[in-house]
């Protein structure tokens, strides 16, 4: 099942892609990522599925489709393309997608400042989602929103805690 990314919100990003993915990716076969046991931290570059992200991922190459089911991650101490910064139920009840936008949007937005240290207007970071589509409501039972956050200019290596720009 599918998650959505308001393609609005989303910047879409070059990720340099080495030889090998790049032959990987000619016949399917794409690495998967690695994680600490204890920690959860990616250690190894890859993709996961979009319903296993976590708060600190970090992800990179990633695509303006509209419906996303994996996405590619990387340890935070490479470059990347945004971080995931918080994540949140939205209330169960019958799928609107219009509440679910503005639930997502308004969850991340009101987190962005506790993350970063500056209000979302004062920063020049911006902010995306991924949220539930109807079909991953309906057939998953999915209400998780993850927000993510990236430097819409560059790449950032570490995280965007704290950097308060």
């Amino acid at each position: 099942m599918p998650r959505i990314v308001p393609v609005t919100l989303l910047v879409a990003s070059i990720g340099l892609l080495g030889g090998c993915a790049q032959i990987a990716d000619l016949v399917g076969a794409k690495p998967q990522a690695t994680r600490d046991a204890e920690s959860g931290e990616v250690t190894g570059s890859g993709e996961i599925n979009v319903f296993t992200l976590s708060v600190g991922d970090c992800m990179s190459d990633t695509t303006d489709a509209e419906e996303v089911t994996d996405v590619n991650v990387v340890p935070c101490d490479q470059p990347h393309d945004y971080e995931v910064y918080y994540d949140f139920s939205i209330p169960d009840g019958e799928w609107d997608q219009e509440a679910v936008y503005a639930a997502a949007e308004e969850g991340c937005y009101n987190e962005f400042p506790t993350f970063v240290g500056l209000s979302y207007e004062e920063s020049l970071l911006d902010f995306s989602y991924y949220a539930p589509t109807q079909q991953s409501w309906d057939e998953g039972n999915d209400r998780i929103v993850s927000c993510f956050i990236g430097d819409p200019s560059t790449q950032t290596t570490g995280s965007l805690a704290g950097v308060a720009r």
